[in-house]
């Protein structure tokens, strides 16, 4: 019988070159315009922490009716998660884009015409309802291209556009709430809502002629360079069998689904302060000019992309997620308790929201290696868009708390305590409640 001899260090050497230069490839054909969506997705769903600084007379809004409307978004977002990401999984990702993007843009656009409550609130529910379906769908889009331990360096590089978001959309907002008041008879706020909204209608042509919805499509990959990332991918899925439930009614029986539910549902909690509340908390502090409060707000998301980016690289590398995700979780808590206690100290302040931002943002890109990994392909759909979808019930809670925390007691100091204990009990959720063997990576 003819031994059977290993590779050589040379030629694993060239094989781990070349997997590497593929990914890259990948990586670089895909994510551009990806995370350039991201960010235009991410200023027009949290410019209302901006618009809060202004609008609240114009349309007659409490801070409790503020949040409430904030948590609406999450309503409309929840309800067509799921069906989206089952329409992607049919149409591709350059209609679903399309569809999404133009939908949104134009919601963001009309919100700078509302005049009451109800039509706050509806504004809110419809841009959740249009925006529904795109982050998750491109979660469920890497698994098409990235095997699972690829994927949290990838998301963090895509998440990381949040963090991009919100150094543009700062001092744009800021500018913007400044300079143009007034002109053409609008305010300031109903300007920011329009010109930050329009881009996303052209994003999403964009999208429709430039990206390749499966590998197999891919005009610019060679058929080995196609065959090496299907193989990759049939032999991860091979390795789940037995293991990973077979079908979504099955993983809705075991207890380790709904400890990711609710970990999800922890990440809106802190998601809210950094993207929502940021710019009140800054101004409470004694920042009164517009353009200085949108410079500060930038500032926590230059740390968090640092960090987001060395958080996703070591779990990447060490291919552990639960205690990563734990740190980050901790990170979160840490940074918003102690907010409260330092309300006139803008230099404390800006280092409590740098660390929130960067464990929230741990928090979210972590978590989204999980799910992918536990759930086989045919499953993966349906259970990211279910997890999803449940989890954003902490985004209609998280605002709403904190509003009502800020009307009752005049201050958001409960509400911000109420965060921290839900991001801390969602780090737990993860590692007591998701076995390390249940996550399939290599």
């Amino acid at each position: 019988m003819q031994a059977v001899t290993s590779p050589s260090p040379e030629a694993n050497a060239a094989h781990h070159s070349s997997t590497a230069a593929l990914y890259r490839k990948v990586t670089w054909k895909l994510m551009p315009l990806l995370f350039v969506c991201y960010v235009l997705a991410y200023i027009d769903r949290a410019n209302i922490g901006f618009a809060h600084l202004q609008f609240r007379q114009d349309v007659g809004l409490s801070e409790a009716a503020f949040g409430f409307g904030v948590g609406l978004f999450y309503l409309g977002y929840m309800l067509l998660e799921v069906p989206s990401n089952l329409w992607l999984q049919r149409i591709g990702i350059r209609r679903t884009l399309l569809r999404i993007m133009t939908c949104w843009g134009v919601v963001s656009v009309a919100t700078a015409f509302v005049r009451t409550p109800i039509e706050f609130y509806a504004a809110r529910v419809l841009l959740g309802v249009a925006e529904a379906g795109f982050f998750p769908g491109v979660i469920l889009y890497f698994t098409y291209w990235f095997p699972a331990s690829r994927r949290a360096r990838v998301t963090s590089i895509f998440m990381s556009a949040i963090c991009v978001s919100g150094i543009i959309s700062g001092p744009m907002s800021g500018v913007i709430l400044n300079t143009l008041t007034g002109a053409w008879h609008l305010n300031g706020w109903q300007w920011m809502f329009i010109l930050e909204g329009l881009p996303s209608v052209g994003a999403g042509a964009v999208a429709y002629f430039c990206l390749t919805d499966r590998p197999e499509q891919a005009e610019w990959l060679s058929d080995d360079e196609k065959r090496m990332l299907l193989d990759t991918l049939r032999r991860e899925a091979e390795s789940k069998e037995g293991r990973a439930p077979k079908s979504i009614w099955i993983a809705l029986r075991e207890p380790k689904f709904y400890f990711l539910t609710f970990a999800y549902f922890s990440v809106p909690w802190a998601s809210i302060v950094v993207h929502i509340w940021a710019p009140s908390v800054i101004k409470h502090s004694g920042v009164t000019d517009f353009w200085h409060i949108g410079a500060l707000s930038a500032i926590p998301y230059v740390v968090g992309a640092a960090s987001m980016y060395l958080m996703g690289r070591s779990s990447d590398r060490r291919l552990e997620r639960r205690w990563h995700f734990m740190v980050s979780s901790t990170l979160a808590a840490g940074g918003v308790v102690l907010l409260p206690a330092f309300a006139h100290d803008v230099g404390v302040l800006m280092v409590l929201l740098s660390i929130a931002t960067a464990g929230y943002l741990g928090m979210l890109s972590l978590f989204w290696t999980l799910p992918p990994a536990y759930l086989k392909p045919a499953v993966a759909a349906s259970g990211i868009g279910l997890i999803s979808s449940l989890g954003q019930f902490g985004g209609i809670l998280a605002p709403t708390v904190i509003g009502l925390a800020s009307s009752r007691f005049g201050s958001s100091a409960m509400g911000l305590y109420a965060v921290a204990v839900v991001s801390i009990l969602g780090g737990l959720a993860v590692v007591a409640g998701v076995p390390r063997r249940a996550i399939s990576e290599r």
